[in-house]
């Protein structure tokens, strides 16, 4: 009966959540134990051949009224971005990479196609180990994501920080204006959840011990596009990969600067609430 039950509700999640998922990009497949943007964006060796959609990087000396940037924001429908589980959902249907050829055969995917290979990958980002000084997990419920996060942050009061886009139109990547002083919000500690390719929605969460700033800054499109955005910026980065996309799109090394990134509409940063 569990067996059957798990069946039913994954087959009736999958039909309404995974054709409205984002788009699987079919591009080389990688595994980046310190990637901060977990969503399809993979970065090339020369830097004039990366993707746009990795203009969110920056620096922390351009935090200034007036700045100018080219800076990437996807435009996600509410309507057809995939929801999260309620947690009896998410318990009922099987998150490990071990069992990934039992969903594939569940939900008619050929092994090695590129949605295939997508979820293998979030399958192994979200069973990586933590790096030092970092803690890691993945939720597709939001009762889970919160009981994880008030455990890392030991406290039970938080508050969600997101980026709002108003009137945005089909300009994905566009220069934008910093139209007021960026303001930051002062925090003690920070855990940061970004979406990931999946049929359901799933976020892979994490917190870092050390320096961490964030900031809500107002911005100006070229298009006349405006976006409350919520930026972070890691002021130590000493434990950082030295193939991390940031140092690739900024430059630098591990430790030399400190690394700045706005994030996605999609995206939550838990702070702790007063």
């Amino acid at each position: 009966m569990a067996s059957s039950t798990c069946s039913f509700i994954f087959y009736v999640v999958f039909l309404i959540q995974f054709c409205s998922a984002r788009e699987i990009m079919d591009k080389g497949q990688k595994t980046d134990h310190y990637e901060e943007n977990h969503i399809d964006i993979y970065g090339k060796n020369d830097i004039n051949d990366l993707d746009p959609a990795l203009n969110v990087f920056f620096h922390v000396n351009d935090l200034y009224l007036g700045k100018k940037m080219p800076i990437y924001f996807a435009v996600n429908d509410p309507s057809t971005t995939p929801r999260l589980l309620t947690r009896e959902q998410s318990d009922s249907i099987p998150f490990s990479s071990k069992r990934l050829a039992y969903l594939l055969e569940f939900i008619s995917l050929a092994a090695g196609s590129p949605q295939a290979l997508a979820m293998e990958q979030t399958l192994k980002q979200c069973e990586l180990e933590a790096t030092p000084g970092e803690t890691r997990f993945c939720a597709s419920s939001l009762e889970s994501m919160l009981d994880l996060t008030r455990g890392i942050m030991g406290m039970d009061k938080l508050k969600a920080l997101t980026t709002n886009i108003h009137n945005l139109s089909n300009t994905l990547l566009q220069e934008y204006t910093f139209l007021k002083e960026p303001m930051e919000i002062n925090v003690s500690d920070m855990v940061a959840c970004h979406t990931m390719a999946y049929p359901y929605a799933v976020y892979y969460c994490h917190g870092q011990k050390g320096y961490n700033r964030v900031f809500e800054i107002s911005l100006g499109g070229e298009n006349r596009n405006i976006v409350d955005a919520i930026a972070v910026c890691h002021m130590d980065t000493t434990n950082w990969d030295s193939d991390h996309v940031a140092f690739r799109v900024l430059g630098g090394q591990p430790g030399s600067s400190p690394v700045c990134h706005f994030l996605p509409a999609d995206n939550i940063v838990w702070i702790p609430s007063p």
